[in-house]
C-alpha cells in the first residue's frame, strides 16, 4: 500500500497530471505516429508525468524513455477488449487479460491501466468484464503498483446526454472496484462527474478532431471543469510539433495558462 502511495503521490506531485498515450496499435496497428514505434522516445518530453503503451512497446522502449532521472512514469495497459478496434466496427465489449501486474512489474511498469465496458446489453458479459477488472486490480495492489481504471462505453457516438450519464456511473462504479484514478470520457457537466467519484479522474483526447490549438483549448476545458490531468494520445503524437504542443500543455495543465496564450507562446495554431 505504502509503495501503491509513492507512485500516485510521484505521479501528481506537479499538480494535474499529463499522460502521453501510444497503447493504439493494440487495436488500430501501425497509425500514424505508432508506426515507428522506436521514433517515439525523442518525441516524448521528461516532464510528462506519465506514457501510457503496450507490454511489446514498455519492453521494446521502455528503457529508454522512462529509465533516466526525472522520466515519465511507464504506464502498461493490460487487458484488451474489442470496444478499441474502431475500423472493425466491434461494440460487444468483450474483455480478456493479456498480461499480469506481475509481468507488468518485472518489465517496468510503475502503474497499469486496466480497461471496463458495462452496459454491453449482456448481462453475463458485465459481469465477467468486472471479474476481469477486478482481479487484475486486486493482483496489482498486491504488489504496490497503482490502477488507473478506464472506463469505455460499448459505442461513443451515443448521444451527450447517454454518454454523461454512463461515464458518471462507470466512473463511480471503477471507484467502488478499487481504482486509484480513472480514464474516462470527457463529458457535458463533467463537474457532476467529477463530483460523484471520490478518486482523481484523467479526461482523455480521443480522436484528433483539430489544430494543436484546439487541443490546448481542450485541455484547459477538461481542467477547469475538474479533471485531475489529462491522458492524450492521438493530439500528441500525430501533432506536426509534438515537443512543442507538450510544452504548451505543461503550461496550460499545470500552470493555469489558457489555449490561446499557449499555442501563441511557442508557435502553434
Amino acid at each position: 500500500m505504502e509503495e501503491r502511495n509513492l507512485f500516485l503521490s510521484r505521479f501528481f506531485s506537479t499538480g494535474p497530471a499529463i499522460v502521453v498515450a501510444f497503447d493504439h496499435g493494440m487495436f488500430d496497428g501501425p497509425i500514424a505516429g505508432v508506426d515507428k514505434i522506436r521514433e517515439i522516445p525523442d518525441k516524448i518530453l521528461p516532464e510528462i508525468d506519465g506514457v501510457l503503451m503496450s507490454p511489446g512497446a514498455l519492453r521494446d522502449i521502455g528503457p529508454d524513455l522512462c529509465g533516466h532521472r526525472g522520466s515519465p512514469m511507464p504506464i502498461v495497459r493490460i487487458n484488451w477488449s474489442s470496444i478499441y478496434c474502431f475500423q472493425w466496427d466491434y461494440h460487444s465489449g468483450d474483455t480478456v487479460r493479456i498480461y499480469t501486474p506481475a509481468e507488468a512489474l518485472k518489465s517496468g511498469a510503475q502503474m497499469v491501466l486496466i480497461s471496463l465496458s458495462l452496459h454491453t446489453g449482456d448481462q453475463q458479459r458485465d459481469s465477467k468484464n468486472i471479474e476481469v477488472f477486478s482481479r487484475l486490480c486486486n493482483e496489482a495492489h498486491e504488489l504496490g503498483l497503482p490502477v488507473i481504471g478506464e472506463y469505455f462505453p460499448v459505442d461513443e457516438n451515443i448521444s451527450e446526454d447517454a454518454l454523461y450519464e454512463e461515464i458518471k456511473i462507470g466512473a463511480r462504479i471503477l471507484y467502488e472496484l478499487g481504482a486509484d484514478a480513472i480514464k474516462t470520457f470527457y463529458t457535458k457537466d463533467f463537474e457532476q462527474v467529477v463530483a460523484g467519484c471520490p478518486t482523481p479522474i484523467l479526461a482523455l483526447g480521443g480522436q484528433r478532431r483539430g489544430s494543436d490549438l484546439d487541443a490546448l483549448k481542450l485541455a484547459r476545458r477538461q481542467i477547469d471543469a475538474g479533471a485531475a490531468g489529462i491522458v492524450f494520445g492521438r493530439y500528441v503524437i500525430q501533432s506536426e510539433r509534438p515537443i512543442e504542443l507538450q510544452k504548451a500543455l505543461l503550461d496550460v495543465v499545470k500552470g493555469g495558462v489558457g489555449g490561446e496564450q499557449a499555442a501563441a507562446k511557442y508557435g502553434l495554431d
